[in-house]
């Protein structure tokens, strides 16, 4: 696989190591349970799979070298880079300045970029009509242009499906950036329709079989499909996609029970004709850590630390995934945790923080389970790491833990 040039500041001087002999042990990546490292009063429960992927790398690697190349000039990055405050900060640091809002909120009007300008294409991609516009200015987009394959490949299943008379069905947000690039992308080639969840997908069943007509279809998903889309026309052929940082079970699930919605209406023998097999677009980052967390999870623990961004969809759904059995604090950095008895967390549900205290169990050992967001540095979880430990006396000390578990294999 290809390697990337990540700065060294984003590496952690333990974690990595750990990664490392994971991967080494285990190339084929078969064996998702945790790796325990026992400092004595706690034993943090790292999952197999979590820290920036192939399409994050690929980004940073990108953005760092837009700058380095470009001295004198402006450099703006489209929107956030990926969702990570710290990396977006550093960026933000060296000079680079945002044009848009993670909303689609413009910050600095495109109207006043120069061709002489660079522009960073974020990891979510972009619309077509923001390519275009960038375009006019006589910016090239595609120098600098730091998609996600993972992504790109999304938006090749839906024109190759959409080419073959298939409506797209998208399972995301519908405001988020990839889900709105992948929208635009999609509804040049066929009809478009997005849905939040298995919920919404049983409504959109609901109408495919005729429970539901058109004025309900219109009212429910107001704003979430493309123009002159007909429910009656547009549902008779389908395919689903997804935005590659949702539950990727649920996507499944959504597939599947569209799937049996098309045979229910139009029998066993005719559903390849409705519905397209689409279950190539799942994204292999999202599926190792979600599968890792939940291996995580089934070990056992008496707590949950997810670390990443507060608007990282990939990582909400690991905090999703934890919640459902334990205690979990949602952190951006070891900063939220203020004290042995006090964490500042954050709510994905509510989006809010909220503070909790005395949330560190009193007995001793006890055992943390520890993961990250697929755009979360490694050194953030060192920071955490070595934070809590530092307040718990009697602890080994990092490096005998690592080195233990190193030779270990």
């Amino acid at each position: 696989m290809k390697t990337f040039d990540v700065p060294r500041f984003y590496k952690s001087p333990f974690i990595t190591r750990v990664k490392e002999a994971r991967r080494v042990a285990d190339p084929r990546k078969r064996d998702l349970s945790p790796t325990v490292l026992d400092f004595g009063p706690v034993r943090f429960k790292l999952a197999r799979h979590f820290g920036f992927c192939y399409g994050v790398e690929n980004a940073i690697d990108i953005a760092y070298r837009a700058v380095e190349e470009n001295p004198g000039k402006r450099v703006f990055l489209l929107s956030e880079m990926i969702h990570n405050p710290h990396v977006n900060a550093d960026l933000n640091a060296r000079g680079v300045q945002f044009l848009r809002t993670t909303k689609g909120e413009e910050i600095i009007p495109l109207e006043t970029l120069r061709p002489d300008d660079v522009v960073i294409i974020p990891a979510f991609g972009a619309t077509l009509e923001v390519m275009a516009r960038l375009r006019e200015q006589g910016v090239d987009p595609l120098t600098y242009n730091t998609t996600c394959p993972f992504v790109e490949k999304v938006w090749k299943k839906s024109e190759q499906i959409g080419g073959k008379g298939y409506t797209v069905v998208v399972h995301g947000k519908r405001y988020h950036e990839e889900t709105r690039a992948t929208f635009s992308h999609a509804k040049e080639d066929a009809p478009v329709v997005v849905v939040r969840d298995l919920e919404e997908a049983h409504l959109l069943g609901d109408v495919i079989r005729g429970r539901r007509d058109a004025a309900f279809f219109f009212q429910t998903f107001a704003d979430r499909y493309s123009e002159g889309f007909d429910p009656v026309r547009d549902l008779q052929r389908i395919g689903v996609v997804n935005q590659t940082t949702m539950l990727a079970t649920e996507t499944q699930a959504i597939a599947d029970h569209l799937r049996a919605v098309m045979v229910e209406v139009y029998g066993d023998e005719a559903v390849g004709t409705h519905f397209a097999d689409t279950s190539d677009t799942l994204c292999y980052a999202t599926n190792e850590n979600q599968n890792a967390t939940l291996a995580l999870i089934e070990s056992g623990g008496d707590l949950a630390v997810v670390v990443g961004g507060y608007n990282s969809s990939n990582t909400s759904h690991l905090v999703e995934l934890c919640e459902r059995v334990m205690p979990t604090y949602f952190v951006s950095s070891a900063d939220e945790i203020v004290s042995p008895t006090l964490i500042r967390h954050f709510d994905f549900e509510d989006k809010e923080l909220l503070l909790t205290e005395d949330w560190m169990p009193e007995k001793r050992p006890f055992d943390i389970v520890l993961t990250a967001g697929a755009s979360c540095p490694d050194a953030l979880l060192d920071e955490v790491v070595r934070k809590l430990v530092g307040w718990l006396p009697n602890s080994r000390q990092v490096e005998d833990v690592v080195d233990e578990v190193v030779l270990a294999g």
